[in-house]
């Protein structure tokens, strides 16, 4: 009996330590997965994206008119050229008198609207000459109906079981699904993806609706396109809804944020509720980066301009885009500023003006985040800190540091006129200067501010 309890003993023993190792095993392959699933390029942790509407953007909507504009951005800081899909537009079931960007009909192939692929190549070059990256919308979900594998792989295709034919992508009668369960459909999309990676030399995707397509589709996508040449992935969807998406892509959209500062400054709302939906963000951690905007193609078009949405506020959340942890998307004629809804399926050009009244405004936002340490996104050795303040109910304050870098932001959220406060924090201490005015401050001894309605400060120490 002894030895039959000493062979048990010893036979849970080993098993104890097998379950243990199987666990650690277990428990590095996660690790490992979660570190080793990509690698974000180190220039897009100081990016910032500016979206390009070819077709809104120009009186000739060109890709060559629009080369004409690229050396203004790159005075006032852009980074990244985000240019809406330039792919051919389906015509059957087309919506207004040009149809929508988003109803493909070939892949492989651009829109003659805009130019030839020459135009493109030569364009992509000279953005790249001028240090540019360059990231083209790719959508992935969906095609119009007459996309040539309509009739060449009608297989690649959903159908719909009442009507027998095609099925509608979620009630927008001018696209169909794709079926991702077929692996030749996901050869052919990787495919087509990497023409414009050999082709033309882009440097990104980003990918619209990206959680509308299958987690897995992504991830098998990325590995092969990286492959070809290091990507940046902006992914269509919002981490705190979709959060294992972040899993194949660098960066998200912040839907939540967006909708929360317009109920904010429309309804009154307490500050609080802003300050519970950026912890949900940070607590997503570092991995992945978040993409903040006041508005994009679709805001401006179907629910309303930034400054319809913000009013007085839209400059001071322009300030916070340019400044949290991830990276500023910016949308075309921001700089004018531009306060009119633009057509989506019809020509309906941006009225330029020839004084962008903001350019110096993101010329100094933009460059600030691209050269200080401080400011960039995704990055675990910078650290962000709230700010105590007198006022905490109106002013929203906060430093990031990088080593001996920081940059303070402040920013008055209420329509309160001469608001009087003090900072009331021991880690805002040092001289720092005013980045829009240049005036400097010592902040180990000045702690009482001024700030009028909806005004921002900004300081680099």
């Amino acid at each position: 009996m002894r030895f039959f309890w000493l062979a048990l003993s010893l036979t849970a023993i080993l098993g104890s330590c097998k379950l243990m190792k199987k666990k650690e095993d277990s428990e590095t392959k996660k690790s490992n997965n979660m570190t080793g699933r990509f690698k974000t390029l180190d220039w897009v942790h100081s990016t910032n994206i500016y979206e390009v509407n070819i077709r809104q953007y120009t009186i000739e909507g060109t890709f060559n008119a629009f080369a004409r504009e690229m050396p203004r951005l790159k005075d006032m800081g852009v980074e990244t050229l985000w240019f809406m899909p330039i792919t051919p537009i389906a015509q059957k079931n087309k919506k207004g008198s040009l149809g929508s960007y988003y109803a493909c009909s070939d892949y492989t192939s651009i829109n003659s609207e805009f130019g030839t692929l020459d135009d493109f190549k030569n364009l992509v070059k000279q953005a790249h000459e001028l240090g540019f990256k360059v990231i083209i919308d790719w959508v992935a979900n969906h095609t119009g109906w007459d996309h040539k594998w309509t009739i060449e792989h009608p297989d690649y295709y959903l159908k719909d079981s009442a009507t027998n034919d095609f099925k509608i992508a979620s009630g927008m009668e001018d696209i169909i699904e794709l079926d991702f369960k077929n692996p030749d459909l996901r050869k052919a999309m990787i495919d087509a993806m990497k023409f414009w990676v050999t082709e033309c030399d882009i440097d990104g995707f980003r990918c619209d609706l990206a959680f509308w397509v299958e987690l897995d589709f992504w991830k098998e996508a990325r590995p092969q396109l990286d492959a070809v040449k290091p990507l940046f992935w902006l992914g269509e969807f919002d981490e705190l809804e979709k959060p294992e998406y972040g899993e194949a892509f660098d960066a998200s959209y912040t839907w939540t944020w967006m909708h929360k500062t317009e109920e904010f400054y429309k309804q009154q709302l307490s500050i609080d509720t802003l300050d519970v939906i950026l912890k949900k963000y940070d607590d997503l951690g570092d991995s992945t980066m978040r993409a903040w905007f006041t508005t994009n193609h679709d805001e401006n078009s179907w629910n309303g301009t930034e400054y319809e949405k913000y009013g007085d506020m839209a400059k001071a959340l322009a300030v916070f885009s340019a400044t949290w942890n991830g990276v500023p998307l910016l949308y075309s004629g921001q700089e004018l500023p531009n306060q009119k809804r633009i057509e989506f399926f019809d020509k309906d050009t941006i009225s330029w003006t020839g004084n962008n009244l903001l350019h110096d405004f993101y010329k100094t936002l933009l460059h600030l985040k691209t050269n200080n340490p401080a400011l960039r996104g995704g990055d675990t050795t910078v650290k962000t800190f709230h700010i105590k303040t007198t006022d905490p109910q109106k002013i929203v304050a906060y430093i990031r540091k990088s080593g001996d870098r920081e940059v303070l932001v402040l920013l008055n959220l209420s329509s309160q006129n001469n608001l009087h406060f003090d900072v009331i924090d021991e880690r805002l201490t040092g001289t720092f200067k005013n980045v829009f005015s240049g005036a400097a401050n010592d902040f180990t001894v000045e702690k009482g501010f001024e700030m009028q309605p909806w005004e921002y400060l900004v300081y680099e120490k």
